[in-house]
């Protein structure tokens, strides 16, 4: 084999590697955009009960010494779910403290303590409840991954296709 076919050949062969590996790396990214809208659409079957908020509040702490503070949303309601008296904590399934005050405090705005409202409660585990869905904005963005997973096999097709053609 000449010096120009094995240069052509290995630059074939990188192609073809790197075609596959940013497909993978879309279809990873494919994947945890799917498995949040998956998440997302559950709550959207539980059961909706009304409920009372019974507390409400900011909780501030520091992980490290040397960090920011982390303000995290504390906030407890009562539903009855099969007769039982059950209490929930969560708004939404995940939680994240926040650097901002303000931002956890807006969170908390929407369920004042006292107020009736609407928690959403897993059949199959009944103390699992929220108050709010999470965002299907995951299944509205799940195309722009799926470009790099077609754009990085139609790399490694023709990469491929290159060498039949060439050794034709």
């Amino acid at each position: 084999m000449s010096s120009s076919a094995e240069s052509t050949l290995a630059g074939r062969v990188w192609l073809a590697c790197m075609g596959l590996f940013i497909a993978a790396a879309g279809l990873l990214f494919t994947w945890v955009l799917w498995t949040s809208w998956q998440r997302a659409e559950e709550t959207r079957r539980w059961t909706p009960l009304p409920c009372r908020i019974v507390s409400a509040r900011v909780v501030s702490e520091k992980p490290t010494p040397n960090s920011n503070p982390a303000h995290k949303t504390e906030i407890r309601y009562e539903y009855t779910f099969q007769g039982k008296p059950r209490t929930g904590t969560r708004i939404k399934r995940v939680d994240a403290a926040s650097q901002h005050e303000e931002r956890a405090r807006q969170k908390l705005e929407a369920w004042p303590v006292g107020t009736e409202a609407t928690c959403f409660v897993n059949p199959a585990a009944p103390d699992e409840a929220v108050l709010k869905h999470d965002t299907r904005a995951a299944l509205y963005s799940i195309w722009f991954p799926l470009l790099f997973v077609f754009g990085g096999f139609g790399m490694a097709w023709n990469a491929l296709r290159a060498g039949r053609r060439s050794a034709a």
